[in-house]
């Protein structure tokens, strides 16, 4: 027995070598942890239960019956994040420089039905060179196995990509059908193709962090919800988010004691909104001050700038916020702003997060730009967003919520639940002079008459109360009392049914 028991030892050691000394050092050398490295400072102590560790390759062809390696290119397994079970899977490129094959594919696939069949998150940590094209259509097949099943667990179970290490091809395409993508700086890339099959294509020189680094994908094409310095941030910020959401669409969210009284008054929030209606302030300000212990996960906060979204807690439950940015383009709406908040609010609505939304919004950006880049279809979509979400939601209004913008930012004929507004808050169709300017338009020659119109439209439409008197607020609340006001309403809330009529699935304006 003891020799078997040295024998399984033995081959246990193998397969953590991975790669073996050189490649791990080599993996070292690029600022980069290894794949058990990695899961180990991910999850609990101790916790990590690992699957398939003496799966090897069956292929033959090209001499790769000679080149076997014990786990081919990904650890997979389960553990704890602060006690809550979690899915993972970590590509190693030590082996084979973590390059899919058929039975890495499958690795992969049991860790993902496991994780839908137990409903608990699954966290995929990509460090790979793509398909093993060894394998061909084979290793293309197992992909399309791993991409099937991204399809079924979404809005069912969370799932988090991190990109660790140069990734292409298929390694990119699981991701992007994941809810959350996180990317190292200078490390990791993501691109369909690379710098030298574009160079051979198009002809254009580029290197791998202009095509896909890190901070063309948070800030340009939005691939990226954020980026970190290094491997060890970002698992860290991995159990940060873990903390925030739900196992699955079924189970409650996470509820966690707090030492933040839910009551709490903020008195410098009655000094926020300048004087001037035209001076930008800081929404994050607000944010940070009705959040619990200000703690405040944000998504994707180096693209679309005018609109903030993440997680937070109040009175120790999660919560989804989006709110306009007055200090970026006056918080308008475009097109990547509309884009961004729809696609978190949906995952906020699978997974039954509650939504608050704070309103500073002057309208719609105009411009040929932002039309012809189809800015009706993107605006739509984050109004089909909040129409649809079923979870409670709460709005406050704290200063500028004009024309369909107003209606846009979950208004009352949204469907949200409870909707504040700060006294600063004015609702009309638009600002107070171009109001003027298109009613009063035979007026235009005289300044003093047109001044007269903007000082009576202001009057009537430059605060809360003609809202109020139809019914499309609820409350016209103190700054003060905001974060205990949205305590109160979300515990009222919390056993709110809500269903939409029953569909194969929606058509969201994509």
């Amino acid at each position: 027995m003891q020799e078997i028991l040295a024998k399984l030892e033995l081959r246990r050691a193998e397969a953590r070598a991975g790669g073996g000394e050189k490649r791990s050092k080599a993996q070292h050398a690029r600022g980069k942890l290894t794949a058990r490295e990695r899961i180990d400072l991910l999850l609990d102590e101790d916790s990590f239960e690992e699957f398939d560790m003496f799966v090897e390759h069956r292929s033959t062809d090209f001499g790769m019956e000679k080149s076997k390696i014990p786990g081919d290119g990904v650890v997979t397994g389960w553990g704890t994040v602060n006690g809550r079970v979690v899915y993972v899977f970590a590509k190693d490129f030590t082996v084979f420089g973590g390059s899919l094959s058929e039975s890495h594919a499958r690795k992969i696939t049991k860790i993902q039905d496991m994780a839908l069949q137990n409903r608990a998150p699954i966290i995929g940590l990509f460090d790979a060179g793509g398909a093993r094209i060894q394998e061909g259509v084979n290793a293309l097949g197992g992909y399309g196995e791993v991409f099937q099943r991204n399809v079924l667990a979404s809005g069912v179970i969370p799932q988090i990509s991190v990109i660790m290490g140069p990734c292409a091809g298929g390694d990119v395409y699981s991701p992007a059908m994941t809810d959350f993508i996180f990317m190292v700086r200078d490390t990791s890339y993501m691109f369909v193709t690379g710098p030298d099959v574009v160079k051979t294509v198009t002809n254009e020189t580029v290197t791998a962090e202009e095509l896909g680094g890190a901070l063309v994908h948070t800030t340009r094409s939005s691939i990226a919800d954020k980026a970190f310095d290094n491997d060890v941030e970002a698992l860290l910020q991995m159990r940060r988010l873990i903390d925030f959401l739900p196992a699955s669409n079924t189970d409650p969210i996470p509820e966690i004691p707090s030492f933040d009284d839910a009551g709490r008054m903020e008195a410098s929030l009655d000094t926020l909104i300048p004087a001037n209606p035209n001076q930008p302030y800081d929404m994050k300000e607000l944010i940070l001050k009705i959040a619990d212990e200000g703690d405040f996960f944000e998504i994707q906060e180096a693209h679309a700038k005018n609109i903030i979204v993440g997680f937070a807690r109040l009175a120790g439950r999660t919560i989804g916020i989006v709110a306009n940015q007055p200090l970026v383009l006056a918080g308008v709406l475009d097109s990547d702003a509309g884009r961004k908040a729809a696609r978190f609010v949906r995952f906020c609505d699978c997974f039954n997060i509650p939504i608050v939304t704070f309103v500073d919004v002057p309208g719609f950006l105009p411009g040929t730009a932002q039309e012809y880049g189809g800015l009706i279809k993107h605006g739509a979509k984050l109004l089909f967003a909040f129409a649809e979400a079923t979870v409670p939601k709460i709005t406050v209004i704290t200063r500028k919520a004009y024309g369909g913008a107003y209606v846009v930012m979950s208004s009352k004929h949204l469907r949200a639940d409870l909707n504040y507004a700060w006294p600063s808050a004015e609702i009309a169709v638009m600002g107070s002079r171009g109001a003027a300017e298109i009613i009063y338009r035979s007026e235009l020659g005289d300044k003093d008459k047109i001044a007269a119109r903007v000082k009576d439209y202001e009057d009537r439409f430059a605060n809360p109360f003609v809202a109020a008197e139809r019914g499309f607020l609820d409350e016209i609340i103190m700054p003060h009392s905001t974060r205990k006001r949205i305590a109160r309403a979300l515990d009222m809330l919390r056993h709110k049914e809500l269903n939409n009529p029953w569909k194969k699935h929606d058509n969201i304006p994509l």
